[in-house]
């Protein structure tokens, strides 16, 4: 029977670790699993919820920091310092799992050594509000459920999409790989995540579970996210940095990285121009850093103002703040009027007419 560890980081989540111990150690029948609680000095009784669970579960190990580390530094010494399993997942106290993802996942990674890692579909739920009914199918198989894709596709699909896949509770690495491929990078606090995925890619075929809902996201006011309009830029940059670092990090390993570069920074200054021309039709431009992310466009790609995205935002600017929300309709049906004949058009030359 395959092995597996799960590394619980938490700060100030003591509330939430009952359920999300439950979900790893009640919820996955007929595997082998143990689970690391490490407490990053968190200012309230954490640490102490964590040592009662493990009172009663000799399954429960815990760690709790005399000062701060931050979240990397802790997620780190789980990973590489702690973990001795086969296979290894990363659970933020505040998520939890669906029951039997970590049998599923574990199943893929049995019948398919080729694959570094699995992942699956998470479910969103508001906190305070009931789970969502997950698709927990009895007849499972790692055999028909289940679908292998070759890192590299996979890896360039990232480059292409400049977005990240996965949310990150539903993810179970093969410890092996996560030691060949090192630990988070503290230079990437929010983006470490896509990051590492696409590492881990870059030397292993990828598994998703398909038919089956993985884990459970709690969203609450305390996520480690950000979507304040300013933190959107920030979301950019930082996409932008994890991006370059796979490039540098495992650049020997992708022959094509000249195009995975031009690809993302492609698209990355797409994403930025369309956030920028949103703002003029939400009204949003007084919060909305319109020229900063005009800039960062074209920190991206030097030909940016050959962009669709750009010359909708030029539209816009011409037209004005003030107005542009009341003409927002117009704007669109004319633009995709415009698409429409361009299409026609296209279809017309290939037909030869």
């Amino acid at each position: 029977m395959s092995t597996l560890g799960v590394v619980i980081p938490c700060y100030k989540y003591g509330h939430f670790l009952a359920d999300c111990v439950r979900s790893v150690l009640d919820e996955q029948p007929g595997l082998d699993v143990r689970v690391l609680i490490i407490d990053d000095a968190s200012p309230d009784d954490s640490g102490e919820v964590a040592r009662k669970l493990a009172a009663v579960d000799p399954r429960i190990e815990v760690r709790v920091h005399e000062t701060n580390k931050g979240h990397i530094a802790t997620y780190n010494e789980g990973l590489l310092e702690w973990a001795d399993t086969d296979y290894v997942a990363l659970l933020s106290a505040d998520d939890r799992l669906v029951p039997g993802a970590l049998v599923r996942a574990a199943a893929l990674l049995d019948a398919h050594p080729e694959a570094g890692f699995a992942y699956g579909r998470p479910l969103r739920f508001q906190h305070g509000g009931p789970l969502p009914r997950a698709r927990d199918p009895k007849g499972w198989s790692s055999g028909t459920d289940s679908v292998v894709y070759p890192g590299r596709w996979w890896l360039d699909r990232r480059f292409r999409e400049a977005t990240g896949c996965i949310t990150s509770p539903e993810v179970v690495v093969r410890t092996s790989l996560q030691r060949t491929v090192g630990g988070y990078d503290p230079a990437l606090p929010h983006a470490g995540d896509i990051e590492m995925w696409m590492r881990l890619a870059s030397h292993a075929d990828v598994g998703y579970v398909r038919g089956a809902d993985q884990a459970y996201y709690r969203v609450h006011g305390n996520n480690m996210s950000t979507t304040d309009f300013g933190g959107q830029l920030d979301d950019l940059r930082q996409r932008r940095i994890a991006y370059r670092s796979v490039l540098a990090k495992c650049g020997d390993r992708l022959p094509d990285a000249d195009r995975l570069s031009a690809r993302v920074h492609t698209r990355l200054a797409r994403f930025a121009l369309r956030r920028a021309y949103r703002a003029y039709d939400r009204g949003r431009t007084d919060v909305v850093p319109v020229d900063e992310l005009v800039e960062f466009a074209a920190e991206c790609l030097p030909g940016y103002e050959a962009l669709a995205e750009y010359r909708a935002l030029r539209l816009r600017q011409r037209i004005g703040a003030r107005t542009m929300p009341y003409l927002q309709p117009l704007v669109l049906s004319a633009v995709a009027e415009r698409g429409r004949e361009w299409l026609w058009w296209e279809s017309w030359k290939r037909r030869g007419i």
